[in-house]
């Protein structure tokens, strides 16, 4: 039985958009066209691989099945193409990296960007997901790296540390929580807070969390980015919940009062997750390492407590 490679890529496309027209457009085909091709691969399949619902395109059981094999043989040709790459002209290849939206803003962003200058043959695609989401996307091939906030049971994964960093309240100088040392996240519920958007792993920890202890947050908005929190912060409209690592080389962090936060999990050990079976092409690792070996990222490692000894 033969499968076309546009064929796959085009299951593959519609699989993680979950939408015909996106996976069409992914492949740079008409939705004709790829209702077409959809229904020769089901065909010699021999068993539908979607299931067509009104939220769009879901997998079917034996689509689920196919996804693991499919994404394996994208995996096979892209370690491929970067082995045969060595021998023509630099490393040439594509990076999927998942991560929570505090490391990515704290640490990735710039340190992929210096590695993306060094290895302008690599393309990379980086996506915001929560940190107790990630371990399986992984797992599952949707990315190559992932980086997350705490532990994980997920089996599969080589498991390396990679930051820590401290989650705080910061408010306005003139607030009424500027002269506290520290406070419990209860506490600071009581106030009007600026979000990340409602999407954002950020926002996302905060309201689970106040959920937990039978709170909720008093969102007076939500804006894109760390750097808009801040500037809002600032001028008065809220406190916000923010990582410390974001506040470092930004202006608006001179206008802020930073509130510790008295809770166990306010300090936060990032690990990067690989597979274990994983056989990458070269610039994986590459890239893997360069995350990994950050002066700037390996020093935050250093305020994980020492194990006592005997």
């Amino acid at each position: 039985m033969r499968y076309e490679l546009t064929d796959l890529r085009l299951f593959l496309e519609i699989a993680q958009a979950g939408s015909l027209t996106a996976g069409a457009s992914a492949v740079f085909i008409t939705p004709s066209a790829a209702s077409y091709r959809l229904k020769n691969l089901e065909q010699a399949m021999g068993t539908a691989l979607f299931e067509r619902t009104p939220r769009g395109m879901e997998l079917s059981p034996a689509g689920d099945a196919v996804l693991t094999h499919v994404r394996e043989i994208f995996e096979g040709i892209e370690r491929m193409q970067g082995d045969v790459s060595r021998f023509i002209s630099g490393i040439k290849g594509h990076v999927r990296l998942v991560a929570n939206s505090s490391s990515l803003n704290g640490f990735i962003t710039q340190t992929l960007g210096r590695f993306l200058v060094a290895y302008p043959g690599i393309d990379a695609e980086v996506d915001e997901r929560q940190s107790e989401t990630i371990p399986s996307a992984v797992l599952a091939r949707e990315a190559d790296i992932g980086i997350f906030a705490g532990e994980t049971d997920v089996e599969g994964l080589s498991i390396h540390p990679y930051a820590v960093d401290r989650l705080v309240i910061v408010a306005p100088r003139d607030h009424l929580l500027a002269s506290q040392h520290g406070i419990r996240l209860a506490a600071a519920l009581d106030f009007d807070f600026v979000c990340t958007s409602r999407a954002s792993s950020n926002y996302l920890f905060l309201r689970d969390t106040a959920t937990r202890y039978g709170r909720s947050v008093r969102a007076r908005l939500h804006t894109h980015g760390f750097e808009s929190v801040l500037s809002l912060v600032a001028s008065g409209v809220g406190v916000a919940l923010v990582p410390t690592s974001v506040l470092a080389n930004r202006q608006q962090a001179k206008l802020l009062a930073v509130i510790e936060l008295d809770e166990p999990w306010a300090l936060r050990k990032l690990n990067l997750a690989v597979r274990k079976d994983a056989r990458f092409p070269n610039f994986i690792t590459a890239c893997m390492n360069f995350l990994l070996e950050d002066p700037l990222v390996a020093a935050t490692r250093l305020q994980l407590p020492t194990p006592a000894t005997e």
